[in-house]
């Protein structure tokens, strides 16, 4: 199997597991932190959603310059909303990865802010690291959320204390 085919059933499997958990996201508790060094409710599960639109930056560019951009967080209003930008972001990706190349994966990406580079590695490490590994790094953040704000969790890789059975 090719590596964009391999890489597409892990994300297609991650990001099922990620929408069950975005569908529980309360957002009339959307303030809510944990810690007070931590991401508000709202703002995590945006952030999680996100991350799913993220091949493209990956993929089709070889680099993300963050002095190039002036990236402003996108406000949900809405469970509703943040799915359809979720979904959104999944279709896009998904398309994205069937149309990789095999040897897109060897070049280089670089993530910088003007003249500092923060790295620079072969684009397979990165989607790996910071499409899939970021992603449910951040996922199971918001999984806690939940549990903390008594929203019963579902399974990720099997059933969870919540899961009947």
């Amino acid at each position: 199997m090719s590596l964009n085919q391999t890489l597409l059933a892990e994300f297609i499997q991650e990001a099922a597991t990620t929408r069950k958990l975005l569908a529980l996201v309360p957002f009339e508790k959307g303030d809510y932190k944990p810690h007070e060094k931590s991401m508000s409710l709202n703002r995590l599960a945006t952030h999680v959603a996100e991350i799913a639109g993220w091949w493209k930056e990956c993929l089709v560019n070889d680099e993300l310059d963050f002095a190039a951009g002036d990236f402003t967080p996108k406000v949900l209003n809405s469970t509703d909303d943040l799915l359809a930008m979720f979904d959104d972001y999944v279709a896009k990706s998904t398309v994205i990865l069937n149309e990789t190349p095999e040897s897109e994966f060897d070049k280089n990406w670089t993530m910088r802010q003007g003249d500092m580079i923060f790295f620079t590695l072969p684009k397979a490490q990165v989607v790996r690291t910071w499409c899939l590994n970021h992603w449910v790094h951040h996922r199971a953040q918001l999984g806690v959320y939940l549990r903390l704000l008594d929203i019963p969790v579902p399974g990720s890789y099997g059933p969870s204390a919540d899961d009947n059975g």
